[in-house]
């Protein structure tokens, strides 16, 4: 599926569904998911439903679902040049500049 022209809502519709297929393929109850991943049944509900939850409950299900590699992969920096390596290498060493009092 090309998510090139996919709305946000759209995509969290597909992520949830996706979500729930994986859970059922896997012959597992909510209360199953929920348990291992340490959230309670409702969170989980609410995730597949696409209701909000925190990004650390999609985390611990995607844990518990076999998914660790797919988060790893979550933004994962493109170096397809040496450019791209000694910028991104130098965005890791940035600080914030202190406001001047001029600023203020």
């Amino acid at each position: 599926m090309d998510l090139l022209f996919t709305k946000p809502d759209e995509l969290v519709k597909l992520l949830c569904e996706r979500l729930r297929k994986e859970r059922l393929a896997r012959q597992m109850t909510q209360a199953d998911v929920a348990g291992r991943a340490g959230i309670g049944v409702n969170t989980l509900s609410n995730l597949e439903a696409g209701r909000n939850t925190t990004f650390e409950s999609v985390i611990r299900v995607a844990m518990v679902l076999g998914r660790r590699q797919e988060l790893e992969q979550l933004f994962m920096p493109q170096l397809d040049s040496l450019d791209d390596i000694l910028r991104y290498e130098d965005s890791a060493t940035r600080r914030r500049t202190k406001r001047k009092a001029s600023d203020v």
